[in-house]
This record gives C-alpha cells, sequence and structure tokens, in this order.
C-alpha cells in the first residue's frame, strides 16, 4: 500500500483535472449543437461566443455542462468516453478485426520487441567495448550522445524511405527505428554498472591472479544487472514509442500509430485517445514484466530487492 498509495493518488488528481478540463475544452461547440436543437444560449450570437473563453461561456450556460461529456466529437473526450472506447474495442471486437485494438497492438508490439532486442543487443556490446577499449570510450560514446539529439520524427521517415528504396519494407523498418531509441539507455546503464566495482573488488580479483574474462564473468557483469534492468525499464518504453512513430510516416493500415492516423484524418478524436491510453497501458504492462523478472533475477543472484 505504501507503494500503491502514491500513484493512484497522482492518477486521481489527473483525472480529476483532465474531468473539469473537458467543460472549457467542449465548451463552444456544445453551445452551438445546444443552440440548433432549440436551447437558449447566451450569447446569443455565434461569433460573439468565440470572443469569450469556454470556461465563461459554461458558467454563463450551466445548463450545456452536462452536455459537454457526451459530444460525438470533442475537441477533449471525457474520461468515461476514453474507457468506454477502449471497451468497446478491446474486448467487444474481435482479435482479427481491423478496429480490434489488440489487433493493432499486436502489430506495434511486434516490432517493438524486435527492436528492443536488437537495440538492447547493440547495447550491451557496445558497453562492454567502451569499458574495456579506451579508444571507442573516446569515440563511440560521444557519437552514442549526439545521436540522440537528432528528432526522431525527423529521423524515421528517412530511414522509411531509404529501406524502402532497397526493398526493405513492413517490420524490420519501424524495428530499427525503435532499436534507435532503446540503445542508449542500454548502453549508458550497462556503461555504468560495468564500471561500478571499485577499486578494492577489481584489487582483490588481481590478487587472485584473475584475468579479464574472469573478471568480468565473476565481478563486473554481475554487478551491472541491476543498472541493466533499470535501462531495459526505459528502454522498452522507448522502444514502443519508436514502433509507433515508425508507423506515422508510412501511412501504415495496422498499429497504434496506424489508428491515431485514422482520428487525426477523419475527426475522431476518440479512436486517437484510445489508441494512446493502449499504447500506454502496453508500454506499463511491459515495464511491469521487465520489473518481475528483475525481482526474480536479482533474488536468485542473492541480492536484496524493494
Amino acid at each position: 500500500m505504501n507503494r500503491i498509495l502514491p500513484a493512484l493518488t497522482v492518477v486521481a488528481i489527473i483525472l480529476a483535472f483532465w474531468t473539469l478540463a473537458v467543460i472549457p475544452m467542449n465548451a463552444h461547440i456544445t453551445a452551438d449543437q445546444a443552440q440548433r436543437s432549440g436551447l437558449e444560449i447566451t450569447p446569443e450570437e455565434p461569433a460573439a461566443r468565440q470572443d469569450i473563453s469556454g470556461l465563461a461561456l459554461a458558467l454563463r450556460n450551466p445548463q450545456i455542462i452536462p452536455l459537454t461529456y457526451t459530444q460525438t466529437r470533442p475537441r477533449l473526450p471525457s474520461p468515461h468516453q476514453v474507457a468506454v472506447e477502449l471497451w468497446e474495442t478491446t474486448v467487444k471486437k474481435k482479435v482479427t478485426s481491423k478496429r480490434s485494438l489488440v489487433y493493432h497492438g499486436w502489430v506495434t508490439l511486434s516490432a517493438t520487441l524486435l527492436g528492443f532486442a536488437i537495440g538492447t543487443g547493440l547495447g550491451i556490446l557496445l558497453a562492454i567495448g567502451i569499458v574495456y577499449n579506451r579508444t571507442m570510450d573516446k569515440s563511440v560514446m560521444p557519437w552514442a550522445i549526439t545521436s540522440q539529439t537528432i528528432p526522431i520524427l525527423a529521423l524515421a521517415p528517412m530511414v522509411i524511405v531509404m529501406l524502402g528504396s532497397i526493398g526493405i519494407q513492413g517490420l524490420l523498418p519501424k524495428a530499427i527505428i525503435s532499436a534507435y531509441l532503446s540503445f542508449f539507455p542500454v548502453v549508458v546503464g550497462m556503461v555504468k554498472g560495468l564500471r561500478s566495482p571499485d577499486a578494492m573488488q577489481l584489487d582483490l580479483l588481481r590478487t587472485y591472479s584473475a584475468n579479464k574474462n574472469q573478471g568480468f564473468w565473476k565481478l563486473r557483469l554481475p554487478s551491472s544487472i541491476p543498472y541493466l534492468f533499470a535501462s531495459l525499464k526505459i528502454g522498452i518504453s522507448a522502444s514502443l514509442v519508436g514502433a509507433i512513430v515508425g508507423e506515422l510516416p508510412t501511412g501504415a493500415r495496422a498499429g497504434f500509430g496506424a489508428r491515431m492516423l485514422v482520428g487525426d484524418q477523419y475527426g475522431q478524436p476518440l479512436v486517437t485517445w484510445a489508441a494512446l491510453f493502449a499504447a500506454a497501458i502496453t508500454a506499463a504492462a511491459l515495464v511491469a514484466i521487465l520489473s518481475l523478472i528483475e525481482r526474480q533475477t536479482l533474488r536468485s543472484m542473492g541480492m536484496k530487492t524493494a
């Protein structure tokens, strides 16, 4: 409860703020529709209503406040509308349906996991090279840091177009974008972890005539495991973002990114918001799975877990 209660408190505050924000965000469109339905709205002229804020309009016309939560195409959907849309597109739709978020989630998840595997493997190898090779430490690490300054929204279309020109399409381009975002946290975490043993521990190994390989497997690698899992939990979330971004410039027909595009192009904000929350739930589930694996791994190594 000591860990859950603070999180639930933050969620409750966010939901309360979101619920209240629905009123001013949807007030103008609700007032226009209510007036066409025969309700008296002050001021009567639509042009005059545009000159006042949504909150002021709602306060002057309290009868429209409940209607702001039931708009078909709201500027800001209410929490219960997003929840209903999630329920309709996950539980009530067949998994094979093109409107099912489970179907779209699997498309995005497959690219996420492949990119995460590539990024993790590359990050670990680079970290080992950086720790054991001074040249790589001075040359590769600065470039790895510099690579993260390039906006992914600018890089993703270039990657998609370049790979498409040589006939590589589908899952792999999205996985490469995911790997690009996920490898950096792993590199930084593993470098920190591999360098975490102090001088006394390293000197002790030398007194036992341990070589570099033995020092790596017996000391450096076990010491880096907590750092690795911390990096993996960041990397898996970044990898999911990369997979979604990779779907946007391709006009993909499946995936969370495709559902967001559909919602934006056809004026269906509920579709967009449901896809956003489905992506967030997927990321939280992936992080939770990694946390569970982390606890089991650290416990089997004799380390204390929170």
